[in-house]
C-alpha cells in the first residue's frame, strides 16, 4: 500500500539501491571488509601488549627530573625556593667565549670604533703625578716608569695613611658628615658598561673622580666623573675577560697599573704605560673574590673555587700559599686597617671568619673567630678605624661586631633578597665608623649607624631609576659615594 503512495523518484532511487547492493554482493565487498577490520584489530591488541612488556629498570637508576617554571609550580616570581648556590652561579654557568691565554693589548680589547687613547693617556699622567706627589712627601722612591711602583714600601703606606688622616681633620673642622647634605646630581650619572656590575671602585687619588667598574660579560668601564664632553659623560669600554668580573684593584702607589680577576679563573694586570692587559694567573676554578693587604703590594689574595684561598707573589709570579678555609666559595676579602695581620672572609657556607695571617708555611691561619648566618654571607668588612666589622647575609640581616675580639654581636633586619637578576647587596663603611651603606629594593640607599643599630637615613631621588647594589666610598673625597646598578649605570652621591 505504501509503495502505491511513492513518487516517480522515490521508486527509481529504491531500484538504484537494490541493484547497487546486487552489484556488491556479487563482489564480495562486504566480506572483504570485514576480514580487513579484524586485522587491524588484531594489531592494536598486539602492539598495545608489547609495549607494556618492556623491561624494568633498575632502582638504582637516577630520576628523571621534570623542570617546572615557578608559575607553574604556584609560587610567585621571586627568588624564594631557590638555594643559595642556585642564586650565586647564574654567570658561573653561563656559556662563555674561549679564555684567551696571553696577553691582551689594550688596543684589541677596546670596544669602540676607533682606539681611544686619551684614557692611557689620562691614567698615565695621574700615576706619574701621583708619584711624583708621593716623592715629595717622602713617601718613598720610585715611579710606574722604573718597575719599582709594586714593591713594598712601608712609608708610602704610613704617608697614605698620615695623608687620608689629614684629609679627614680638615673636614672635621669644617663640619662633620650630614647625611641630609648627601645628594645626587644629574651630571653624576653614567651608564658605564653594558651589562650587570659586579663591582665597582674608585681610583684611589686626590686629584681625580674616576670609577672603574666590571659587569657579569667581562666588560671593564672607566668613567672620569670630573670631565664631560659635549657627548655626554667620558666613558671608555674594554673587554679583557670571557666571564663575570669578580674583583678589581687600582695599585695605590702606581695607578696605572690595575688588576682583575674573573670567574672563568683569570687574573689580568692592566698596564696603561704599555698598554696592555697581561696575563699574571689562570686557574681552572672559578675566581669569586679579589683584595690586597695595604702594606703589601706584592700579594694578590683570591677567592678560589669551593672555599679556596689562594695567594699569589708577583715577584715570582707563582702561589705562596693555598688553603681550603671555608665549605663554599669566598665571596670578600678584606684586611684589617688596624691589625695588618687580620683577614676577613664571607662566605656562601652561611659564615663570616676572622683569621690570623701570622702562620708558617706549613700551617693555615687560624681562625680568630667565627660569625654564623641562616644563609649565605656575601661580604664581610671592616671599618675604616678596624674596631668593627659589617656583614651582609641572604638571611635579611646586617651583622655587626665589635669589642677587643669583635664579642659584642648584634643583628638587625634587612631585605636583602635581590632575586637572580640583581647583584647581591653588600653594605660597606662610609669613611669613618659612623655609617654603614647599602642599596635598598626601593632604588635607595639605606644607611645604618652602627651605634643605634637602625636605619637612620634613606638615601633618594628622582634621578634614580635603579636599584644601587655594589658601592664604594671615594678614600680622598668625604662624602663621594658610588652605587653601581645590575643596568651598568652608576650612581655619585656627593656632599654639598
Amino acid at each position: 500500500m505504501a509503495s502505491q503512495n511513492l513518487t516517480e523518484y522515490e521508486r527509481k532511487r529504491l531500484e538504484n539501491i537494490r541493484r547497487n547492493d546486487e552489484m556488491l554482493a556479487a563482489l564480495k565487498i562486504h566480506s572483504k571488509a570485514s576480514e580487513v577490520s579484524a586485522a587491524a584489530k588484531r594489531s592494536r591488541v598486539a602492539s598495545k601488549s608489547y609495549t607494556l612488556k618492556s623491561e624494568k629498570k633498575p632502582k638504582t637508576e637516577t630520576p628523571v627530573v621534570i623542570r617546572r617554571s615557578l608559575r607553574s609550580r604556584g609560587m610567585p616570581p621571586d627568588s624564594e625556593g631557590l638555594k643559595d648556590v642556585a642564586l650565586e652561579s647564574v654567570n658561573v654557568t653561563e656559556k662563555s667565549p674561549a679564555k684567551v691565554l696571553g696577553p691582551l693589548s689594550m688596543r684589541d680589547a677596546y670596544e669602540g670604533d676607533e682606539f681611544d687613547r686619551s684614557l692611557v693617556e689620562a691614567i698615565v699622567g695621574l700615576a706619574k703625578k701621583e708619584a711624583h706627589s708621593h716623592a715629595l712627601n717622602g713617601e718613598g722612591i720610585g715611579s710606574c716608569a722604573d718597575g719599582n711602583a709594586l714593591n713594598v714600601v712601608k712609608e708610602r703606606s704610613v704617608g697614605a695613611s698620615c695623608d687620608l688622616e689629614r684629609r679627614k681633620e680638615e673636614y672635621k673642622v669644617r663640619g662633620t658628615l650630614k647625611l641630609e647634605s648627601l645628594t645626587l646630581d644629574s651630571d653624576n650619572i653614567a651608564r658605564v658598561v653594558p651589562s650587570r656590575i659586579t663591582t665597582a671602585r674608585f681610583f684611589p687619588s686626590s686629584s681625580v673622580k674616576m670609577i672603574v667598574t666590571g659587569d657579569k660579560l667581562g666588560n671593564l668601564g672607566f668613567w672620569n666623573c670630573d670631565s664631560v664632553n659635549n657627548e655626554g659623560n667620558e666613558v671608555h669600554l674594554y673587554h679583557p675577560h670571557p666571564a663575570a668580573i669578580s674583583g678589581i684593584l687600582v695599585q695605590r702607589y702606581c695607578l696605572s697599573k690595575i688588576y682583575t680577576s674573573c670567574y672563568d679563573g683569570l687574573v689580568r694586570l692592566m698596564d696603561a704605560e704599555k698598554e696592555i692587559f697581561d696575563l699574571v694567573f689562570n686557574s681552572d676554578e672559578t675566581l669569586y673574590s679579589l683584595s690586597q693587604p695595604n702594606n703589601d703590594a706584592n700579594c694578590l689574595y683570591f677567592g678560589e673555587g669551593p672555599g679556596g684561598l689562594t695567594i699569589w707573589d708577583s715577584r715570582t709570579g707563582k702561589c705562596t700559599s693555598q688553603w681550603v678555609l671555608h665549605g663554599s666559595r669566598i665571596n670578600t676579602i678584606d684586611f684589617n686597617q688596624e691589625n695588618l695581620h687580620m683577614m676577613a672572609t664571607s662566605s656562601s657556607d652561611g659564615t663570616a671568619c676572622t683569621w690570623d695571617l701570622r702562620y708558617n708555611k706549613k700551617s693555615k691561619p687560624s681562625a680568630l673567630r667565627t660569625f654564623t648566618h641562616q644563609r649565605a654571607v656575601h661580604s664581610a668588612y671592616f671599618s675604616p678605624s678596624g674596631r668593627s666589622l659589617a656583614t651582609t647575609s641572604l638571611d635579611n640581616t646586617i651583622g655587626i661586631y665589635d669589642g677587643v675580639n669583635f664579642e659584642n654581636a648584634s643583628t638587625m633586619f634587612h631585605f636583602n633578597q635581590t632575586g637572580r637578576w640583581l647583584s647581591t647587596f653588600r653594605g660597606i663603611w662610609g669613611w669613618d665608623d659612623s655609617y654603614i651603606f647599602v642599596g635598598n629594593m626601593k632604588r635607595g640607599v639605606d644607611v645604618i649607624s652602627p651605634v643605634h643599630k637602625k636605619i637612620v637615613r634613606t638615601l633618594q631621588s628622582p634621578h634614580m631609576s635603579a636599584i644601587p647594589c655594589r658601592f664604594d666610598a671615594h678614600p680622598f673625597e668625604i662624602g663621594t659615594l658610588a652605587g653601581a646598578t645590575s643596568g651598568g649605570q652608576v650612581y655619585v652621591w656627593t656632599s654639598s
